[in-house]
């Protein structure tokens, strides 16, 4: 923590950083349309015991930082029940995680140990945690409050609180500007979306939106996009105002994006049994452009890699309890190769996808695969897919969630959700 976070902005090779949307895998601003619908209920087991959490004073963060600096190692660590019950990111230089309260607490890279802490006391539904390495914020949402934390000191940056009645719905980053939607708390209502400064937390500008917060936005180029299910919208990231919007006809029940890449999908959670193909859209016309085919299953989730690689779950409509990784080469049209699974947790980091093995594979089921994104799992030498070690925070029944810090790092993170804790591991 008291080294610079330039190595996070080498990190990004100086490409367009992106959206962070606090993964629906977090179970976070997600459950604000799930709640209306089906109500789901997640319980969790008791958390090991809680370890003891510091306050930010200046002097106590410079020593702690001394003594528990050092570049990313192997580890293990509980988890308080507040953090359990929130989210983790992380960037080249430690581990942020999001409390059930809203709070914001710093974990050394070196041995997971807490570093700092933001603390808060609000109530409700997650809108999630975005972690903007290249600005030093991290920002949480909870209720109708947003905190932001100083990833160089561990101190608060700045708070925002919406009007009574109304709640965070999900929150993203990019550019150094926040997106936040909000809603009302108990009834159908307008979706309104604000821009603010990443780095003081001032509002930029406001818009109603015909949005739907679960499904999806994007923000490159200078332009912040969100569908509604039925159209794609362009705003510009300075004014709100609206530039473009896509053509009569192209469904977008689903908007994922990554580099410069927009796709639309159907959505994870429909109830149908028949999705919408996906599309590439034009990110500056929002016109369809040639897409490859998908399987036509459900499209549980989806992740774009900066050099346009689709990464596609797809599963049966009756059960998404397993499925299949596909890989589409969006500049080609082709698809590239399949990988069967039991988990929608993945993600990229220098040039290879990681996930988790089949959980019902009892020959190599709880363990961190990573697969070359091109020439996938069947791949030999250099790239052909290597493995971890198993561990308890990789066993499928922990609920285990992919925490990647980036190229640099060469190790990835593991959160278990049913016994809250971290793991570092290297990159297998």
């Amino acid at each position: 923590m008291g080294s610079s976070c330039e190595d996070d902005r080498r990190a990004q090779g100086g490409a367009e950083w992106g959206v962070w949307v606090g993964y629906m895998r977090h179970c976070s601003w997600r459950s604000w349309r799930c709640a209306r619908r089906w109500a789901p209920g997640v319980r969790r087991l008791g958390p090991p015991a809680r370890p003891p959490l510091l306050r930010p004073a200046s002097r106590g963060l410079r020593r702690l930082s001394r003594r528990w600096s050092g570049p990313w190692r192997a580890w293990s660590t509980g988890l308080s029940r507040q953090e359990a019950s929130g989210s983790c990111g992380a960037t080249a230089h430690q581990v942020v995680c999001a409390t059930r309260s809203g709070g914001l607490v710093g974990r050394s890279r070196a041995n997971g140990k807490i570093t700092w802490q933001v603390l808060a006391a609000g109530s409700g539904k997650s809108a999630g945690l975005v972690v903007d390495s290249a600005h030093e914020r991290a920002v949480s949402g909870v209720g109708g409050v947003l905190q932001a934390a100083n990833l160089r000191t561990g101190r608060a940056a700045w708070t925002k609180r919406l009007a009574v009645g109304r709640v965070y719905v999900g929150i993203g980053a990019a550019d150094g500007t926040v997106y936040a939607f909000d809603a009302p708390l108990h009834t159908a209502g307008n979706v309104a979306l604000t821009a603010l400064r990443a780095s003081d937390g001032t509002p930029l500008w406001r818009r109603d939106v015909a949005a739907d917060p679960v499904e999806g936005i994007a923000a490159f180029g200078g332009r912040v996009y969100t569908t509604d299910g039925r159209r794609v919208t362009a705003r510009t990231a300075r004014t709100g105002d609206t530039v473009a919007t896509s053509p009569p006809g192209t469904a977008c029940p689903h908007l994922a994006s990554g580099g410069h890449y927009l796709v639309c999908t159907g959505s994870p959670l429909s109830a149908e049994d028949v999705f919408p193909p996906m599309r590439r859209l034009d990110p500056t016309t929002l016109e369809p452009l040639p897409t490859p085919k998908d399987t036509g299953q459900k499209p549980v989730r989806a992740l774009i890699s900066p050099d346009g690689v689709l990464m596609l779950f797809e599963a049966s409509a009756e059960d998404s309890s397993a499925g299949d990784w596909n890989a589409y080469d969006l500049k080609s049209r082709r698809r590239l190769w399949s990988y069967y699974d039991t988990t929608p947790e993945g993600a990229f980091t220098d040039g290879r996808f990681v996930t988790f093995t089949p959980g019902n594979d009892r020959v190599t089921r709880g363990r961190v695969i990573t697969i070359d994104l091109h020439t996938g799992p069947q791949a030999t030498g250099a790239a052909a897919p290597a493995m971890s070690a198993s561990y308890p925070q990789t066993r499928d029944g922990e609920g285990p969630l992919l925490i990647v810090p980036g190229d640099t790092a060469r190790h990835v993170v593991v959160m278990a959700r049913t016994h809250g804790s971290l793991r570092s591991m290297p990159l297998p």
